[in-house]
């Protein structure tokens, strides 16, 4: 499957984290709230348990190429650096040209999520099995749930 490639409707962000782009995927129906998340979590700076900055990959559709057993996200040409802020239109930001894809991230409605879900849930994208964070996009807390789980994954 080295090379397969999927365009994918989400939107990505990457957490660096010593030097690697940790990247997530976050997936969901229109208007569930992925750019919004994405734009929350972009605005988050370095703290003490977030060990670096937050940078946009990819809004609206992800281009997932898998390169040996690592699935990288990156943007379509034509939309990089481009993201949907309701209320603002089209904002550009300086994109991540890819991010090393390491979690998925399923938007659900509140209620919805589990408290202790165990075991942590999983998909299977280009056949590249990764932990599934399922939040709900506008509880207040959710952009530093994501960048926290991005942070302690394991590589």
């Amino acid at each position: 499957m080295d090379g397969a490639v999927e365009r994918v409707h989400g939107t990505a962000i990457a957490l660096l984290v010593d030097g690697v782009a940790r990247a997530a995927l976050i997936r969901g129906p229109s208007g569930a709230g992925k750019s919004d998340l994405a734009l929350r979590c972009l605005a988050t700076g370095p703290t003490s348990f977030l060990p670096g900055p937050v940078r946009l990959v990819a809004d609206d559709q992800v281009v997932v190429t898998r390169r040996g057993d690592i699935p990288m996200a990156s943007a379509p040409e034509s939309i990089a650096g481009l993201i949907e802020v309701r209320g603002l239109g089209v904002v550009r930001f300086d994109p991540l040209a890819e991010a090393r894809l390491v979690m998925l991230v399923d938007l659900v409605a509140a209620g919805m999520i589990e408290r202790l879900p165990d075991p942590v849930p999983s998909d299977t994208l280009l056949g590249v099995t990764m932990p599934v964070l399922r939040l709900h996009a506008f509880d207040c807390s959710s952009a530093v749930k994501l960048l926290i789980g991005l942070a302690g994954v394991e590589l």
